[in-house]
């Protein structure tokens, strides 16, 4: 029964990829049809795109910021499993760091955007 279980890990995976791929082109192509349909001009257009894409600067920084606060998640929820007996300590530092790491992340962003 196990290895049915990991056959399917892959494959659930590679689906569930395929699937936000087509979503992510589908809504995109959505968005340029509404658009042209609205009658605007390509100038208009390609001004809408350039401020959609300036809308978050500091996306790599919170990106980082988060993926810090996983990591450091995981390595002291292992540390902890391992002084311990319990097993709950890798998901719980992992929920409880990667949350902290969004709030870090937030605050950051809303600094240096008051700048």
């Amino acid at each position: 029964m196990p290895a049915v279980i990991a056959t399917f890990i892959p494959i659930v995976f590679f689906l569930t990829i395929g699937l936000i791929w087509i979503s992510v082109i589908y809504f995109r192509s959505r968005e340029k049809q509404m658009l042209i349909e609205k009658g605007l001009s390509t100038e208009e257009i390609k001004l809408f795109f350039e401020e959609k894409k300036r809308s978050n600067p500091f996306l790599l920084a919170q990106i980082g910021t988060i993926s810090i606060f996983f990591g450091f998640g995981l390595g002291i929820g292992m540390l902890l499993e391992d002084f311990t007996t319990k097993e709950y300590w890798i998901p719980f530092c992992l929920f409880a760091f990667t949350g902290l790491g969004f709030i870090v992340a937030n605050i950051i962003s809303r600094r240096f955007g008051k700048e």
